[in-house]
């Protein structure tokens, strides 16, 4: 289920498979399908798609990965853009995350990872084209197990501009730290040192209201922490299920959690559950202590956290944009 917004090169990230934003012929062209027809190798990647040869636009077709990391290639034509067929161009646009994200399900796949598909040579308004992407993903992963990529490069912005404003405002009240507030539209900046094989990644945060807490979950700081989480879950009303597609962790990571045995997450991955629970600022922190962990003023994404928990803003993917916008590391983990 987890959804990732990253900024790194497609061609040397380690998934099951990747996308080509490929053209009708599927032969070898610019931006990204150039880039992957070369690091797979030009002449074995040519042959193996010469027998697919053409395509509609929306369709996909899968070869190997050949010298790429990644051992699949999901090669699908997405529309050229033209504003007098925007409708048309949007649906095919659909379609091409849409049947790619099925044949990665069809084989079985745990990763996949996507460019911006038509967003360059093609033509296509970079801001719709990423809505399209989001929307269709988030779409596909209510009914699917799939760690889902998304590569940025150019700039796109994706957090709304009056949030951007509510925040700046916000950092400036709050935010303690010396460290230098960036951003680049959302540009999301590189997540430092990621590895996709063990389905490594940061992901947002996020909290929510209490709600008929049936005892403070601060009298219970000795226990587990996997047996606090599950106290959490039962009192929330909420199920399993519900908890870890909201908070956009794996269900093999929250599995591991559930069952403890020496196992902690990491602070992100908590902050996360917190997202998923719903949790308000004291249960947040609370759940937070029972790994030794804490929110600070002087961390800016722990900031930036606080924000949207306070504003009770939910949605784990406003957040992992406002995350990215400022070139923080993102919450959770596949």
């Amino acid at each position: 289920m987890p959804f990732f917004i990253v900024s790194e090169d497609i061609t040397e990230m380690d998934v099951d498979a990747v996308v080509n934003a490929a053209n009708t012929d599927l032969r070898m062209g610019s931006g990204v399908c150039g880039a992957i027809f070369r690091a797979a190798g030009r002449e074995a990647m040519e042959e193996a798609c010469s027998r697919f040869r053409p395509v509609n636009t929306g369709e996909a077709v899968i070869t190997p990965g050949f010298e790429l990391p990644a051992r699949y290639v999901i090669h699908t034509p997405g529309p050229v853009y033209h504003e007098q067929k925007a409708a048309w161009c949007e649906e095919r646009l659909r379609a091409s995350y849409r049947n790619a994200l099925e044949l990665a399900v069809v084989h079985h796949f745990e990763s996949v990872a996507f460019p911006l598909i038509s967003s360059g040579a093609c033509g296509y308004p970079k801001e719709e084209a990423l809505q399209v992407a989001i929307s269709e993903i988030r779409k596909f992963l209510e009914t699917h197990e799939l760690a889902v990529y998304l590569t940025l490069f150019t700039e796109v912005e994706i957090m709304p501009l009056r949030e951007q404003r509510d925040m700046e405002w916000y950092l400036a009240e709050q935010y303690t730290g010396d460290e230098p507030v960036f951003h680049h539209g959302a540009v999301y900046g590189a997540l430092p040192d990621i590895d996709f094989s063990e389905g490594k990644c940061i992901l947002p945060e996020i909290g929510a209201p209490a709600a008929g807490i049936p005892e403070a979950l601060s009298e219970q700081l000795d226990e587990p922490f996997n047996k606090a989480l599950l106290h959490l879950i039962d009192a929330k009303g909420k199920t399993d299920v519900e908890v870890y597609k909201k908070a956009n962790i794996s269900r093999k990571l929250f599995s591991k959690i559930r069952t403890g045995r020496g196992y902690m997450p990491g602070k992100r991955t908590i902050l996360a559950l917190a997202i998923g629970l719903e949790l308000n600022m004291e249960e947040t922190e609370n759940l937070l202590e029972h790994a030794g962990f804490a929110l600070s003023q002087s961390i800016l994404s722990d900031v930036i956290v606080k924000y949207f928990i306070s504003h009770k803003k939910y949605d784990i993917y406003e957040i992992n944009d406002a995350l990215f916008h400022y070139q923080q590391p993102l919450l959770g983990s596949a």
